[in-house]
């Protein structure tokens, strides 16, 4: 049997990117989720995948309103990340955001942002694996840097060189 601890600590050997997945509940209000559980899945058709524990009180939000909004968070973003990640049903209520043509809310200062819809959804043990199709894509005027989670920490990227 694997022990829980040590597998939370070997996969918190991986650094990832942060993301905060946004939609509409039915009221028109903002909701959305921290997730690091984020990939590319397929170029043909353009596929991504997240996966929200089936806890989260996102999680039933995301799959009936069937469209979402991907921000690959910024270095600046941190209070974004950690306001998404609370279980706060007002989590959002200090956050500017807009309104897609496609009727995705939208953070500002992504390092980029995808908007999908509902794809497909898989069990995954305590998570579900969610697939979103490409519709939109969106990208900063000028680079931001991004922000990264290791070992249980955010923080931005550091330069390359």
């Amino acid at each position: 049997m694997i022990e829980p601890q040590v597998y939370k600590d070997v996969l918190a050997s991986f650094p990832s990117g942060v993301t905060v997945v946004t939609t509409l509940d039915s009221e028109g209000e903002l909701v959305g989720i921290t997730a690091s559980a984020f990939s590319a899945l397929s170029l043909d058709p353009a596929l991504v995948l997240f996966c929200p524990n089936y806890t989260s009180n996102t999680y039933p939000v995301l799959v009936q309103s069937k469209r979402f909004a991907i921000h690959l968070l910024s270095g600046e973003q941190q209070a974004h990340a950690y306001a998404f990640a609370s279980k706060d049903k007002d989590k959002a209520r200090q956050l500017p955001w807009t309104l897609s043509a496609l009727g995705n809310p939208l953070l500002e200062g992504a390092t980029a942002i995808i908007e999908c819809e509902l794809w497909r959804e898989y069990e995954g043990g305590d998570h579900a694996i969610i697939v979103g199709e490409v519709k939109n894509l969106i990208l900063p005027g000028e680079p931001v840097t991004p922000m990264i989670y290791h070992r249980g920490k955010m923080g931005t990227l550091p330069a390359f060189s």
